[in-house]
This record gives structure tokens, sequence and C-alpha cells, in this order.
């Protein structure tokens, strides 16, 4: 089992646009709108994701990318200094 579950490279690009969206409460078809792509794309991103980070459904998932800072929701698991910190 030495994969690292929270490594950088686990997940593509599209696959960390679609985990946000995920996270932000989007349904599947929410999601294919807003990235342009059908709705069986998303569902086989949805279906790389999971199998990729070894979670079972949605609220793991999430879980999962509050656990490893893959998302931020409602400022919550954020860690960008705001511009007036930086010296």
């Amino acid at each position: 089992m030495g994969a690292d579950y929270h490594s950088a490279d686990l997940l593509s690009e599209r696959e960390l646009q679609v985990l946000e969206l995920i996270a932000a409460g989007m349904t599947n078809q929410d999601i294919a709108k807003r990235l342009e792509i059908s709705k069986r794309t998303v569902d086989n991103h949805i279906s790389n994701i999971l199998s990729k980070t070894r979670t079972t459904n949605r609220v793991a998932l999430v879980r999962w990318a509050l656990q490893w800072g893959k998302v931020c929701l409602d400022q919550v698991n954020c860690c960008a200094l705001s511009n007036d910190k930086i010296a």
C-alpha cells in the first residue's frame, strides 16, 4: 500500500476541476454544463477520481479532498496568504 493518496499528481487538472465542483454541491449534469463536456465524460471523471482516491461515494470524496487540502469550502481549509500579510 505504498501509494501516496494525497500527492499533487494523483489527480489530473480536469479531475481537480470536477472535484471542486462536486465539493461545491453541483450535480453531474451541472458540472457537464459548467465545463462544457458531456455528462458521460463527467461520470467517467468521477469514477476515475473515486478509484484514484480509494473513496466510494461523493461524501467520502469531499472528506478526502478536505483532509488533503484539495478543496476550499466557504473559506474553510484555505491556506492562501492575503497580500497584506506578505512582507
